[in-house]
């Protein structure tokens, strides 16, 4: 798996009903979204959501899909205490592990740091979430944002359509339709988690259009500006214009193809070797995006590439 590939699913939700996150653990207050202003010094946080609660505080979001969890602590504390100093708050960090492939022993909620027989010099806690412990009933009856997890929670196969029937019930209600089309495709695609392309495909069928306008658009927006933020960086470090410029769009479309993995495997099913050097092969951002659009209205990567099947060798009749 690629470094983080669901980020821009991710953000996108938490943008979207950013007050169900701190309702969720405990602390709720009318909250919005905030610009860490971080990377440049310990990486970009996650998601960080301003909370005016009493006290007011930030609330730190993490989000680990992949397999690389055990160097967390380390920067979980960095981002906090770069925070804190940054807005003179109270900064609340939560690691939200989304598989059991990414949970790791060192993810124990404390992060202590001491010399050998001497007392510690740092203590620094954080909480973890982790998502397939979770009961669906509490994701169900949280906010909008929470509703993609309930598919990955700790249900059973037989017990999945009765979780999405539930969840149209709760999107079609008239203060959630104007997102319901991010819920759904984000919750599609989160489903690639845990299931295979052909049961996220039949859980779903019939209400998630990945025609959507605007679920593509939010989600394709926070992966091109992810692109772009990646790109300054790479800029930066060649030290000119030039290099600043070619960066950001190199970035750009290196976020574009993780968009097309993701949304092209959970539709047409696991990519072959073929499929992945062509994909590694296209460079423009515009014809990125142009696939990832066209993946609704195709049956096989090779019609959404227009590139032949491979052929099958033909054993000869004997004579």
């Amino acid at each position: 798996m690629t470094s983080k590939p669901y980020d821009p699913t991710l953000k996108a939700l938490a943008e979207t009903a950013p007050e169900s996150w701190p309702a969720f653990f405990g602390n709720p207050g009318p909250t919005e979204i905030i610009d860490s202003d971080i990377a440049t010094v310990s990486g970009a946080a996650d998601k960080v959501l301003r909370v005016r609660a009493d006290p007011p505080y930030l609330l730190h979001l993490e989000f680990v899909a992949g397999h690389d969890a055990a160097m967390l602590p380390a920067k979980i504390h960095a981002r906090n205490a770069l925070l804190d100093l940054r807005h003179k708050l109270l900064v609340q960090s939560v690691v939200v592990l989304l598989r059991p492939e990414s949970d790791s022993p060192q993810l124990t909620g404390t992060y202590v740091r001491q010399f050998s027989r001497k007392k510690r010099y740092l203590e620094f806690g954080y909480d973890v979430i982790r998502v397939w412990l979770l009961t669906p009933n509490a994701r169900l009856s949280g906010g909008l944002a929470l509703l993609p997890l309930a598919p990955i929670s700790a249900v059973t196969e037989p017990e999945l359509p009765g979780i999405i029937e539930r969840m149209a019930d709760l999107l079609s209600a008239p203060g959630a339709r104007d997102e319901a089309p991010v819920i759904w495709a984000s919750a599609y695609i989160l489903a690639g988690l845990r299931y295979s392309p052909a049961m996220a495909a039949k859980l779903f069928r019939g209400v998630v259009s990945m025609r959507e306008s605007a679920t593509y658009q939010v989600i394709l927006k926070e992966g091109r500006e992810e692109g772009l933020r990646k790109g300054r960086e790479e800029g930066r470090e060649e030290g000119r214009e030039e290099g600043m410029e070619e960066g950001m769009e190199k970035g750009a479309a290196i976020e574009a193809r993780k968009l097309l993995r993701i949304f092209g495997e959970s539709k047409l099913g696991e990519l072959g070797a073929r499929t992945e050097q062509a994909i590694d092969q296209i460079h423009e951002l515009s014809k990125l995006e142009e696939l990832c659009t066209r993946i609704a209205v195709v049956s096989s990567w090779e019609e959404l590439l227009e590139k032949p099947a491979p052929r099958r060798n033909r054993q000869k009749k004997q004579p």
